[in-house]
């Protein structure tokens, strides 16, 4: 009868209006976590604070927690009465290209958002606004990377500082010796056993560095950063649905402040967050 279809057209509505994309098929991403109930978030071991590990090989840190939302969000947007988390560990090296060929869903580190990465994954809104700065032993305190010149400065061999402290040597007509390292620890080790004059990489992850350093080492940090360094999210390309299921989540913590909570957990013991921090949440706090 006539009231009973209607009762069927209005409660099928609701089921579309219900559902993460609008009653469509789920594609990519999406359809993979849901078919096998498992989300896969690849993560960095000793980008402290942001993607790291503990003693006993537990993925933590600013960004994990930020990922631990999202996978929650996407249980929720998806209506999975469980959705487990599988962890995968990835280097500076090879974190994009495990995106792009599938073997992870996200990643959840201290990425970069560049136009040239853009040609082989795509990003989440911004989770964090970083710059890279560089690090020396010991009290006496530098001005800037002048301070470097002719000395060996450590970096990462293929991420964003390594870009910005050649650029800023070629526009500045500076010369130092820039030393390839594979991991922070490994660069942190080589600037404490003097083999390095200086130890260059994103603020923040300095500030990490020297917080879980040994008691008594001294370190002095440039009190300004020498390029501007856009955080987020890594997401496969193509695959809208799942990036904006992504970005459901982080607006949503932005919007309603509950980020701060994750803010806390990691630099409150830094004080409030930056200005630009603050304006970024803001920015990137979309409505839904």
């Amino acid at each position: 009868n006539l009231h009973m279809k209607r009762v069927l057209s209005v409660a099928l509505l609701a089921s579309l209006l219900a559902s993460p994309v609008m009653g469509a098929e789920l594609t990519g991403k999406l359809k993979s976590i849901a078919e096998t109930k498992t989300i896969l978030i690849g993560h960095r071991t000793e980008s402290i604070p942001f993607s790291f590990v503990d003693t006993n090989g537990e993925p933590m840190g600013y960004s994990i927690d930020l990922c631990k939302r999202v996978a929650a969000g996407i249980q929720q947007q998806l209506k999975l009465p469980k959705l487990d988390i599988k962890f995968i560990p990835l280097t500076a090296e090879n974190r994009f290209e495990k995106v792009a060929s599938g073997d992870v869903d996200i990643e959840c580190g201290n990425s970069s958002d560049t136009i040239s990465r853009q040609k082989i994954v795509d990003f989440s809104l911004m989770t964090w606004v970083d710059g890279g700065n560089f690090l020396v032993k010991g009290d006496k305190p530098v001005k800037s990377l002048t301070d470097m010149a002719g000395k060996k400065i450590g970096v990462v061999a293929g991420n964003t500082t390594e870009t910005a402290l050649k650029a800023w040597a070629e526009k500045n007509m500076v010369t130092f010796e820039l030393v390839p390292v594979e991991t922070h620890i490994d660069g942190m080790q080589k600037l404490n056993s003097g083999e390095i004059d200086g130890y260059a990489a994103d603020q923040t992850v300095l500030i990490g560095m020297v917080a879980s350093a040994p008691k008594g080492a001294k370190f002095n940090i440039a009190p300004h950063t020498f390029s501007y360094e856009p955080y987020a999210l890594v997401v496969p390309r193509n695959d809208a649905d799942f990036k904006q299921a992504v970005n459901r989540v982080l607006a949503q913590l932005y919007r309603t402040g509950e980020v701060m909570s994750v803010y806390n957990t990691w630099f409150g013991k830094f004080g409030k967050p930056p200005m630009a921090l603050v304006v970024m949440y803001q920015l990137n706090a979309l409505p839904e």
